[in-house]
């Protein structure tokens, strides 16, 4: 329901809080989960999510042969010798453009999703991670550098695309109390898809001179396999109801998710869904949600924490882990099993994420992971500027690495994901995880680009601004981000409608 009509409620009718919204929580915590959406959370993540990890994850084991075939590509197609700084170049755009990709996939989320609803969406973004693949495939054998640049870009599109649009979906096919854990899915798929990509990547599979091009192809079976039953997945209900006015399709989809006898949490969906169309005053497009100054703060703490997210500097473990065990005195052998091992702790801490985002407070679970990240990377970059001088600084090098990636997904890694889907209502909710998604996407951009530049130049200090960063995410949760968990939005966004005047209670 909208805020306009909560207070008004509320003013007219004192026991509106206790006597409905209570009844509300029960009955939506004792609402099953239905087979359909069980169906979409899983088939969803595997099929979208998992893709984006994947082509983050895949690129870093093989990165020498590819810059290897790259470069002797551009030799025999152009006859031209590249420098080690060209190359160097040439492999950072490689790298770089799928973020390029992500950044204006993220940017255009709200509009897909408003003019073609978030099912559609999801569909795009299966057409454009096949492409990608297809072009990953045939750019070896076609000995073009550009098939896999655009192959890259276009992969980077989809993921965009996801990032926006699927915790959004999850959320709106959700009831409320089961929207913190829907909201996980998106998070622990692209963290399964880096481990898979890290595997699949592995000179013992895929990762070799002759087969790397399948490695970066492999994700296409996934899509394939998890968007046979795509027929059937619902649309959004509130985006049909709120966005189209459609009431019956709206409820249709309803009875499909929650099964035809639930007539009473049915009803009482749709007409919390009447209350928050009647709101005219809720902002939808790009300018009305900047214009409004209820909703900057929100939006502002969405565009940080996706944002914050990549400045805590997880992908800079990821990208250059490899480099980074190499550096701490492990042979490259090593230093792949150690990333690898990396992200295993990374994806089984994630799994962790539904039961955490169903039972624990949000603000908690942010400030616990914050604090102890900003402390680990710390530790971390004491440990590895003098990892010369003491031997078994190596190994509390990799404590400090899982240490930080266990806490990392306590709520940095999974909360960023869904929390626009727990500030905002349905209206401006697409612009606000739209514009969370490119926060996300630019920074990661920004870290890819600049962290081996950083790296050469400040050394172990190249990591005391992710560590800053994390100690910022925690003075902006502690201070202005309300407590969300089994709150509708529009109880929520009164408490930061004020900006930086807002006192939370």
């Amino acid at each position: 329901m909208s805020a306009s009509y909560q207070v008004e409620t509320e003013r007219l009718n004192p026991t509106f809080k206790t006597a409905i919204a209570p009844a509300q929580t029960q009955s939506n915590q004792r609402a099953p989960w239905g087979k359909l959406l069980l169906l979409v959370a899983f088939a969803t993540t595997l099929g979208a999510a998992v893709p984006t990890g994947y082509c983050i994850g895949v690129i870093n084991a093989p990165a020498a042969i590819i810059q290897a075939w790259c470069n002797q590509t551009v030799i025999e197609q152009y006859h031209t010798y590249l420098s080690d700084g060209a190359l160097d170049l040439l492999w950072s755009s490689v790298v770089s453009i799928f973020l390029v990709g992500g950044a204006i996939g993220s940017l255009g989320g709200a509009g897909l999703a408003n003019k073609f609803g978030r099912k559609s969406c999801l569909f795009i973004c299966a057409v454009l991670f096949t492409i990608g693949s297809l072009l990953f495939y045939f750019c070896r054998a076609a000995k073009s550098v550009e098939m896999l640049l655009l192959g890259r870009f276009i992969v980077g599109l989809a993921s965009g695309l996801v990032t926006a649009s699927l915790p959004m979906y999850l959320s709106e096919i959700g009831l409320p109390a089961q929207r913190g854990t829907l909201g996980v899915f998106c998070a622990v798929g692209v963290t399964g898809g880096v481990v898979v990509g890290q595997v699949f990547s592995l000179a013992n599979i895929f990762g070799t001179e002759e087969l790397w091009h399948y490695a970066l192809t492999a994700h296409m079976f996934l899509i394939v396999i998890c968007y046979l039953p795509f027929y059937i997945f619902p649309e959004s209900p509130k985006y049909l109801y709120i966005m189209k006015g459609n009431t019956n399709e709206a409820k249709r989809e309803l009875q499909r998710l929650r099964g035809i006898n639930a007539h009473q949490l049915i009803e009482q969906e749709l007409a919390e869904m009447a209350a928050e169309a009647g709101d005219t005053t809720q902002a939808s497009s790009f300018c009305d949600v900047l214009r409004d100054k209820r909703l900057l703060m929100p939006l502002f703490i969405v565009c940080c924490f996706q944002g914050g997210q990549q400045l805590s500097g997880i992908n800079a473990i990821f990208y250059y882990s490899v480099s980074i065990f190499t550096k701490a005195g492990f042979s490259k052998t090593n230093a792949e099993w150690c990333n690898l091992g990396a992200g295993v702790l990374n994806l089984m801490v994630s799994l962790l994420g539904p039961l955490l985002m169903a039972t624990c407070r949000r603000r908690k679970l942010m400030m616990l992971s914050s604090s102890f990240c900003a402390l680990f990377l710390f530790l971390f970059a004491f440990v590895l500027y003098y990892i010369e001088t003491i031997h078994w600084f190596a190994y509390a090098c990799i404590i400090c690495i899982m240490g930080y990636i266990f806490f990392y997904q306590f709520g940095l890694g999974p909360i960023p994901y869904f929390i626009g889907s727990e500030l905002f209502e349905v209206a401006p909710r697409s612009v606000a995880m739209s514009m969370g998604s490119l926060s996300s996407w630019a920074c990661n951009f920004i870290i890819g680009m600049t962290f081996p530049s950083l790296q050469r130049a400040w050394g172990a200090f190249v990591f005391l601004p992710f560590s800053i960063t994390c100690v910022l995410l925690f003075v902006l949760t502690k201070f202005y981000l309300p407590e969300t968990l089994r709150r509708d939005p529009s109880a929520v966004a009164p408490l930061i409608a004020k900006g930086f005047r807002s006192k939370l209670k």
